[in-house]
């Protein structure tokens, strides 16, 4: 039977139906000590031990029907970690349910949590923790079955000298008898991952911004945060509507400080998000849709292994534009899948087009860290494969029911690209006939899934609406027409006046595709438009990358400061790249900047932003 090949554990052989975590945090040590109790079940006769997987974890001792019992610890397996085998004194037949019980503490190579000292945070008074799991580092502060096959409920009791808050929902506080502590109690009813369990501690306050959700933060930004967030609501009904009912009760967002190293993390019930977001002008709520939309493609219904990945992302890429498409207009979603298709096209061309990581179906077989595969892959080419389905398949009216069904069907289940293949065909037949199955069968689904590259095909320039791009693209082929002019006078700062935040991000990708522009061209459209001088990072970002790929020295200083300030990956990792690509000293200057602050960004970003540079 195949099993996943990022998991050390025997998950043919036994599965966990519940997970209790009894935890104390100490921001002095860097360390989360206490024990997890696993309500474990098998699967087969004849079990005679439990292989679970560990990062890192210090693991003090075993306990089976209140007994101490023998474990083992394997050598260590690169980013798959050690595997613990705890040896059972009795054979169990199939069926049988039992518990584990393992008191363990994380070490200072716990790769799913980050401890910031106050000078990190924006208060700059208290210390904090946050935690990222996906995609295998749940293992690195739970021994368990850290594999998303596994669907089970936890619960928790933490306790900590500051505010507590997980993917779950809250039980109560209690303040015992040590001074300076509380246990926050939790419990999550509904199935799921443990790539899902998710803490953070610190100086936290909240504000409804609904019956359902509430934004968290430090409180320096809880005004803001609330004020740029208040639309949540409008997103999880929009979601609703194309979907099914949300099924994880409250929907929370944790605005988390600036090193967090992703856009945002779909944690059920609290959804962590970068402060890059927080823009004052709601343009990054894309970012939110995408999370909300999670609720239903990765947390409901989850991949198998990471080697279907694109079945969480591509899925939740898909319901995002059909949301942005019905909030903000068609055209809007038109524009994010044009900047999702240069996103591809950029993965694609840093991987090689011959990459095994460009498959929408890698091999991860071997050892393969699936963080070293992180990418845009899974998201656009995913989409593009299901975007490419519902044209074939005569559109929305027909494609957007079969979406809503399959959440249906597999809600709660971890399934295969094959599976959501064979119920496409299988939904297809019974509620359209066979010339429905005719269209299908017209798809080349094997070049799509497994074949390196861009997706097959023919005329990629045809497939979105350019109606707001168009100006875009016009005002970036005048510029490319006076690279070599010295007078400027036919531009000025109207030029871009009524573009939204998409469109700019638009136009300045398509400067990006062009061969460099020379100092003088890129000092020029800088004093019309004052793009060095932007805070929002979208922008500052793709303006920062065409600057550092004309080797425009001027920008070095502000790169530095944007790669220093934050820690989102999507924005330093290709920063950090253009950079030591840069003439004179961008080599040395790259690799300077990213010792200075190597301990500012997640350890999941320092470890790939290390790769990019070469320094391991």
């Amino acid at each position: 039977m195949k099993t996943d090949p990022s998991s050390l554990s025997n998950l043919t052989e036994i599965t966990t139906t519940h997970l209790h975590l009894n935890w104390d945090i100490s921001f002095d040590k860097k360390i989360i000590q206490g024990y997890v109790v696993l309500d474990l079940k098998t699967l087969v006769d004849n079990v005679s031990k439990v292989v679970l997987d560990t990062s890192y974890l210090d693991i003090h001792n075993v306990e089976y029907n209140n007994s101490l019992i023998q474990f083992s610890l394997a050598e260590r397996r690169k980013a798959l970690g050690s595997a613990l085998t705890i040896n059972l004194p009795d054979v169990l037949r199939a069926n049988t349910a039992f518990q584990l019980k393992i008191m363990y503490a994380t070490t200072e190579k716990c790769t799913a949590v980050q401890y910031l000292t106050p000078e990190q945070t924006l208060g700059k008074n208290h210390p904090y923790l946050f935690s990222q799991c996906q995609a295998i580092h749940a293992r690195a502060f739970i021994p368990c079955q850290d594999s998303p096959s596994i669907k089970l409920t936890y619960s928790a009791n933490v306790t900590s000298p500051l505010r507590v808050i997980m993917s779950a929902l809250e039980r109560g506080v209690s303040h015992g008898d040590r001074p300076g502590v509380s246990t926050y109690s939790f419990h999550q009813p509904t199935t799921m991952p443990t790539y899902l369990i998710a803490i953070a501690s610190g100086n936290l306050e909240s504000r409804e911004i609904s019956h359902r959700s509430k934004v968290w933060c430090e409180p320096e930004m809880i005004e803001a945060a609330a004020k740029e967030f208040e639309d949540t609501e409008k997103f999880l009904a929009a979601g609703e509507q194309l979907l099914t009912p949300y099924d994880w009760s409250r929907y929370d967002l944790l605005i988390l400080p600036p090193s967090f190293p992703y856009g945002g993390m779909e944690n059920p019930c609290l959804t962590f998000v970068t402060p890059t977001l927080v823009a004052g002008d709601k343009s990054g709520v894309h970012t939110v849709i995408h999370e909300i939309s999670h609720s239903w493609m990765g947390n409901l219904v989850t991949t198998k292994d990471w080697t279907h990945f694109w079945l969480n992302e591509g899925h939740t890429k898909f319901i995002e534009r059909k949301i942005v498409g019905r909030l903000y207009g068609e055209q809007e979603a038109q524009l994010s899948c044009i900047i999702g298709w240069k996103a591809l096209k950029e993965s694609v061309e840093l991987f090689g087009k011959d990459s095994l990581a460009t498959v929408l179906q890698p091999d991860l077989s071997n050892g393969v860290d699936p963080d070293d595969y992180f990418s845009s892959i899974p998201y656009e080419k995913g989409f593009n494969m299901l975007y490419h389905v519902e044209t074939v398949v005569g559109g929305p009216k027909i494609f957007e029911p079969f979406v809503k069904s399959y959440v249906q069907h597999f809600a709660s289940k971890s399934i295969t690209t094959d599976d959501w293949k064979n119920y496409l065909y299988e939904y297809m037949r019974r509620v359209h006939g066979q010339e429905m199955v005719n269209k299908l069968d017209s798809i080349d689904f094997d070049a799509w899934i497994h074949s390196p590259g861009m997706p097959p095909i023919q005329h990629p320039e045809t497939l979105f609406d350019t109606t707001l791009a168009d100006a875009c693209y016009s005002l970036a082929s005048r510029w490319n027409a006076s690279r070599d002019k010295t007078d400027f006078s036919d531009f000025s700062s109207k030029d871009i006046e009524s573009f939204t935040t998409a469109q700019k991000s638009v136009f300045l990708e398509r400067l990006s595709d062009q061969p460099s522009f020379p100092d003088h061209l890129l000092k020029a459209m800088d004093g019309f438009y004052h793009l060095t001088d932007v805070r929002n990072s979208e922008i500052r970002f793709r303006w920062q990358l065409v600057c550092l790929k004309g080797n425009y020295k001027p920008i070095y200083r502000h790169v530095v400061s944007f790669v220093t300030e934050q820690g989102r990956m999507k924005y330093v990792r290709p920063l950090y790249r253009q950079l030591s690509l840069a003439t004179d000293g961008g080599a040395e200057l790259a690799r300077s900047t990213f010792l200075e602050n190597k301990d500012f960004y997640h350890p999941i970003a320092s470890q790939l932003i290390a790769k990019d540079l070469g320094l391991y």
